[in-house]
């Protein structure tokens, strides 16, 4: 029950000693975990609820600290992968999950989608969007309750074992605050046609981004075009099958295009994958060779799926890395919201960065070729640039984010003559961290970080 803990700090091993307060048993569902962290799971103590509402039990008023040993109500590792995976998420009566991509009206939306004007798919899908402002959770602009769970655990474990300072691997290599990517998702001819000014754009201000192409139906994909992208130090990876919204819609069907998505990364060269309009079932994933997914938002409140993972950082499902969307598309941004203004993206990169976590954007060609969009893509490149040169962002590509998060996982901290050490691969750029109390505040500190 501690695994999910040790992997999100990589702290030693004896940092982590959780146990049951008793066996938790009945049906998952809401409950807290101190003031405004919610979690979703089993509970050995309190009931729990359907829904996140006032009055939810709150398991820390059963947490029990014995020696150096915590005993929780409940299993931080259920809890979370039930909110990374968004296995909170209810069923079709709500709108949510699979029912969103099964409803009867949806294979009519997708078939017209193309021949439908822009204004008569921003109503459509404001109508179905209607009342996401009233949706308690999880959190909007960002959700970080899993990065709360596990500092409030982290804060509980300096309690209870005495020490002043707890040993990490800090976040993010030469002990950057928080990373970037910028990705591109080619939805058609247009957008396809518009990738070479897109780059341009992007290069003007040092940035590259991915580009996510959508192998099948929707353009033509010829190598001319690839070698164009990674030819300019861009990446490329694969952008669903064709983007009809079916991909999860049943098991078999998924399996049959799986083959060919794999065998198009393979074509492409491509490591990473997103599906088309965000659509996913985690459970799924492993029948894709992909080295890592970007189609889990945080909060999708805006999208056809709803749900998010809860987190600003990656996390593992199975083999596959999941590098989460952690800022509102430009889509919804331009078309969902009516703003064109980056206070909203500014926003979420305020509160991303408060967790030392991912940021992460999806910019598609297709809708930046008009001048007002375009003109907010610019102040948004102009913006990730200061902050880079202000030393608060490592921009990086997807694959290198994929990278380093998989050398991460591997590396350990170990006992010196002068306190602890990092090893394992890409030992070099990680940057050993402290966790301390100061005035009862969690506090994180690099070490010989100047």
């Amino acid at each position: 029950m501690n695994q999910t803990f040790l992997d999100y700090y990589r702290c030693p091993e004896n940092f982590g000693d959780f146990t049951l307060t008793a066996a938790a048993g009945g049906r998952s569902g809401f409950f807290l975990f101190g003031e405004n962290v919610y979690c979703y799971g089993l509970t050995s103590a309190g009931a729990v609820a359907d829904e996140v509402r006032p009055g939810l039990y709150d398991a820390m008023a059963d947490v029990v600290i014995e020696g150096t040993s915590l005993r929780l109500p409940f299993n931080p590792t259920e809890v979370i992968e039930n909110l990374r995976r968004e296995r909170y998420v209810r069923s079709a009566r709500d709108g949510f999950g699979k029912a969103s991509e099964e409803h009867p009206l949806a294979d009519a939306y997708r078939v017209l989608r193309p021949a439908l004007p822009l204004a008569i798919r921003r109503r459509l899908q404001k109508l179905y969007l209607r009342g996401w402002e009233s949706l308690r959770f999880p959190s909007w602009p960002v959700d970080r309750t899993v990065d709360n769970i596990c500092e409030r655990l982290l804060t509980l474990v300096l309690k209870c074992q005495g020490v002043d300072r707890i040993p990490f691997i800090w976040f993010w290599p030469e002990g950057a605050p928080g990373c970037a990517i910028v990705t591109h998702d080619v939805e058609g001819v247009s957008g396809k046609n518009f990738c070479s000014r897109l780059m341009d754009l992007d290069d003007s201000v040092g940035i590259k981004a991915s580009f996510q192409i959508v192998p099948e139906r929707r353009y033509p994909v010829t190598a001319a075009f690839l070698d164009g992208i990674r030819g300019r130090g861009f990446e490329i990876n694969i952008h669903d099958i064709n983007h009809d919204g079916r991909l999860f819609a049943e098991r078999e069907g998924f399996l049959r295009r799986a083959e060919r998505i794999n065998s198009y990364a393979k074509e492409f060269g491509a490591q990473g994958f997103r599906s088309g309009a965000l659509y996913r079932r985690p459970e799924w994933y492993e029948a894709l060779d992909s080295a890592y997914d970007m189609s889990i938002p945080n909060v999708a409140h805006l999208d056809p799926q709803r749900g998010g993972c809860c987190t600003v950082l990656p996390f593992f499902i199975g083999k596959t890395l999941e590098l989460p969307l952690t800022t509102t598309q430009d889509y919804s941004l331009f078309n969902i919201l009516d703003n064109y203004s980056i206070d909203l993206w500014k926003q979420q990169i305020a509160l991303i960065a408060e967790k030392h976590g991912l940021v992460s954007f999806i910019v598609h060609p297709d809708y930046v070729i008009e001048k007002r969009a375009r003109a907010s893509y610019l102040a948004l490149l102009a913006y990730l640039v200061q902050l880079r040169a202000g030393g608060m962002l490592w921009i990086a590509l997807p694959n290198e984010v994929n990278q380093w998060w998989r050398e991460r996982s591997q590396m350990t901290v170990v006992p010196n003559e002068r306190g602890f050490r990092i090893e394992g691969k890409g030992k070099e750029r990680a940057r050993l961290a402290f966790a301390t109390l100061v005035e009862n505040k969690l506090t994180f500190t690099i070490e010989n970080q100047r």
